[in-house]
C-alpha cells in the first residue's frame, strides 16, 4: 500500500484513486471501504464506481463538478476511513464437477505441478477464496489465496469459446467464466451455478468482499442442481467466515 493515495486523471470525467501497486487483502479492504464511504456521504456528481485489485475508478459528471473539488472532497472522506464499518464477510459454496469434457484440462495442470488430478481437485476445494473485484465478463470474480501448488499458465491458444460456469486457472488464479466467451484459461471443471443471471432480482451472484469454496460433485449432483436451477427450488449454500476475514471491523 502506498503511504499516500494518489488521485489521478483519467480522461475528462473520471478519477483513478491508486492505493497501491500490488494484490493485497489490505489494499482491497481499503478500496472497499472508500466505495462505501463515497456511498454513505452521498457525493454530488459522481455517477459510477468501480472497483479493481488496486484502485477505485470514480466517474462523475463534469457539468456537475470537476477535478479539483471532487479530489478535495474524496481527500477528506478518505481521512476518516475509520469509521467505516465493513459488512461481515459471507462464504457461498460453489459446487464443481471437475474433469472429464468440462474440465478437459486438469491433466495438464496435474502434470504441470507433478501431482495427481485427485490432488488437485484436493487443493483446489481446500480454500476459501477472497472475491477481490468483478469484471471481464459480469460477474466474473477475481480471486484470491490460490495455491501455488496447482498454479498453471495459460493456454498458448486460447479458446475461442468457454461454456458460462467453467472453472479455470491461469498462472496463479483460480476462476469461473459466468458467461460463454472467450478465454484462454486451464479448465478444470464446471459449476451449474449460473454467476449471471439477467432474470434474476439480483443478476450478479457473487460480491466483493465476500468469499467462495469449491465444493466437489458428481455428474447426478451437477445434473440435479441443473434442475433445481431450472425449476427455480435450489438454495444457494452460505455461511458466515469464521476468522471474520478482512470484512470484520473497522480500518
Amino acid at each position: 500500500m502506498y503511504d499516500k493515495t494518489k488521485y489521478l486523471f483519467s480522461g475528462d470525467s473520471a478519477i483513478h484513486m491508486e492505493f497501491g501497486n500490488s494484490i493485497s487483502e489490505e489494499i482491497n479492504k481499503k478500496i472497499r471501504a472508500m466505495a462505501s464511504a463515497i456511498e454513505i456521504n452521498k457525493v454530488h456528481g459522481i455517477m459510477e464506481l468501480v472497483p479493481t485489485y488496486r484502485s477505485l475508478m470514480i466517474h462523475y459528471n463534469p457539468l456537475e463538478t470537476d477535478f479539483y473539488k471532487l479530489v478535495n472532497t474524496l481527500k477528506k472522506i478518505e481521512e476518516n476511513l475509520s469509521n467505516i464499518k465493513l459488512p461481515a464477510p459471507e462464504v457461498i459454496e460453489i459446487p464443481t464437477l471437475y474433469g472429464g469434457d468440462l474440465g478437459p484440462d486438469i491433466e495438464n495442470v496435474a502434470r504441470h505441478n507433478n501431482i495427481t488430478v485427485e490432488e488437485v481437485v484436493e487443493i483446489h476445494t481446500s480454500r476459501e477464496y477472497l472475491i477481490f473485484m468483478l469484471g471481464f465478463t459480469p460477474g466474473f470474480p477475481y480471486l484470491g489465496g490460490m495455491d501455488t501448488r496447482i498454479a498453471a499458465p495459460r493456454l498458448q491458444t486460447p479458446r475461442t469459446r468457454i461454456p458460462g460456469g467453467s472453472v479455470g486457472i491461469a498462472g496463479e488464479q483460480t476462476g469461473i467464466y459466468p458467461v460463454s466467451s472467450p478465454g484462454g484459461w486451464q479448465l478444470i471443471g464446471s459449476t451449474p451455478i449460473k454467476l449471471f443471471d439477467p432474470n434474476r432480482e439480483n443478476p450478479i451472484l457473487l460480491k466483493s468482499g465476500n468469499y467462495i469454496k469449491f465444493k466437489k460433485i458428481n455428474e447426478l449432483e451437477y445434473e440435479k442442481i441443473k434442475q433445481q436451477l431450472d425449476n427455480g427450488t435450489y438454495e444457494y449454500m452460505t455461511y458466515p467466515k469464521e476468522d471474520g476475514g478482512d470484512g470484520h471491523g473497522t480500518i
